[in-house]
């Protein structure tokens, strides 16, 4: 079941600060939403609180119009996947078994693997390409597959929503392009899916909607909108840099 995420006057911030606030955002069920800003503007600190991970300092968010800090945390789990960015701290564990710790929501108190979730973890697994992969030490990995490997973790965990932060940071150029195609397909099929980016031309070509978040507040709309109206140029504004409408890219004023 597709699920949608709303926020009504949200404020985000550490130590009672805010980096954001005054926010009414609007992920629709079953999009493809990029997340965009500049370097320190707050995107990770939202994904965490969209996640659950951290509380607001004002306002509400609502996932299927449910609360979500009123969800126990294993319901919010059951609706709500994130992958954060950097490596994760797995120590000598294999990629298997932290595929398979996407399954917890789901096992019970024990934590037992039924066939439908060994499965799942499978699945999981092929769709981001770490099959081969599944008797390594995460700690051996290289970052790029690392991230996928948190990612199936995600996809094992089978939830209506996935918030990624920087999902193609460590990806080159060919895994960059199938990590967007992946992304685009769990929309396409019913997923919600907000993912953070520095890659303004990408997030123009694959994404459904664009949420700009800036000092002075946010926009949101689709990429063709978020052309027309400036809203990136203005978002991204630095000395002799321009938003070139025609290339939908950062171009040199000069």
């Amino acid at each position: 079941m597709s699920m949608g995420i709303h926020t009504r006057a949200l404020a985000v911030g550490h130590h009672g600060k805010p980096l954001l606030s005054g926010l009414d955002l609007e992920v629709p069920a079953g999009s493809l939403t990029a997340l965009l800003g500049v370097n320190g503007i707050g995107k990770s600190t939202l994904l965490r609180c969209l996640a659950g991970l951290e509380r607001p300092l004002a306002g509400e968010v609502t996932v299927d119009g449910d609360a979500l800090f009123d969800l126990s945390g294993a319901e919010r789990a059951r609706r709500v996947a994130v992958v954060l960015s950097g490596r994760p701290a797995a120590g000598l564990v294999d990629v298997r078994t932290v595929v398979a710790l996407g399954r917890q929501p789901w096992t019970g108190v024990m934590g037992r693997l039924t066939e439908a979730d060994a499965r799942a973890v499978e699945e999981a697994m092929e769709r981001t390409g770490v099959q081969g992969l599944a008797h390594r030490y995460v700690q051996e990995l290289s970052d790029g597959e690392a991230q996928r490997v948190m990612l199936a973790r995600a996809l094992a965990q089978a939830t209506p929503v996935l918030l990624l932060d920087e999902p193609t940071a460590f990806l080159d150029v060919v895994n960059r392009e199938l990590m967007h195609g992946m992304l685009r397909a769990l929309a396409t099929a019913g997923r919600t899916v907000l993912y953070t980016t520095h890659d303004v031309s990408a997030a123009l070509e694959h994404a459904d909607r664009l949420l700009v978040l800036t000092r002075e507040g946010h926009w949101q709309g689709t990429p063709t909108e978020a052309v027309a109206s400036g809203a990136l140029e203005r978002a991204f504004a630095h000395a002799g840099l321009v938003f070139d409408p025609v290339t939908r890219s950062f171009r040199s004023r000069s």
